[in-house]
């Protein structure tokens, strides 16, 4: 098998942004806050939809050094329509995120170590957002 080299690794910038759903927008922010900010992941924008073209959503974006990738807006979405894996300097910041993430509220769904069915350099968490109708499942690389 051919090794992986994950995008960290090559520098690479694979996606602009991610929009997620939530049902609970203010303790939804209030989470990805605590749990986002080992990371160096803050809130880091409010976006009013009316701003956009008709029927833009309200969304409120997270980001790190100046740039806003990660988006929540409001409403019902099913739980396993999405899967998040945010990027980790090091095996450090993994469990760090994992341990806020928890300390916000999240479920268990992995603790951090590494995923050597998918790579031997795999390390992961694998916390669920708060304990909401339907939890997204975040993954640190």
């Amino acid at each position: 098998m051919k090794s992986y080299q994950s995008a960290n690794e090559r520098g690479e910038l694979l996606l602009d942004h991610v929009i997620i759903t939530v049902k609970d927008l203010d303790r939804s922010i209030a989470f990805y806050e605590t749990a986002l900010k080992p990371l160096g992941i803050v809130h880091a924008l409010d976006y009013d939809g009316k701003n956009g073209p008709e029927g833009h959503p309200d969304l409120k974006g997270f980001g790190r050094d100046g740039r806003v990738f990660f988006w929540l807006r409001q409403g019902d979405a099913d739980a396993r329509a999405a899967h998040i894996g945010f990027v980790a300097k090091s095996e450090a910041e993994v469990n760090a995120f994992y341990e806020a993430a928890m300390a916000a509220g999240a479920t268990d769904n992995g603790k951090p170590g590494a995923r050597l069915y998918y790579d031997p350099r795999y390390y992961a968490a694998n916390p669920r957002n708060f304990k909401e109708p339907r939890p997204v499942p975040i993954q640190e690389l």
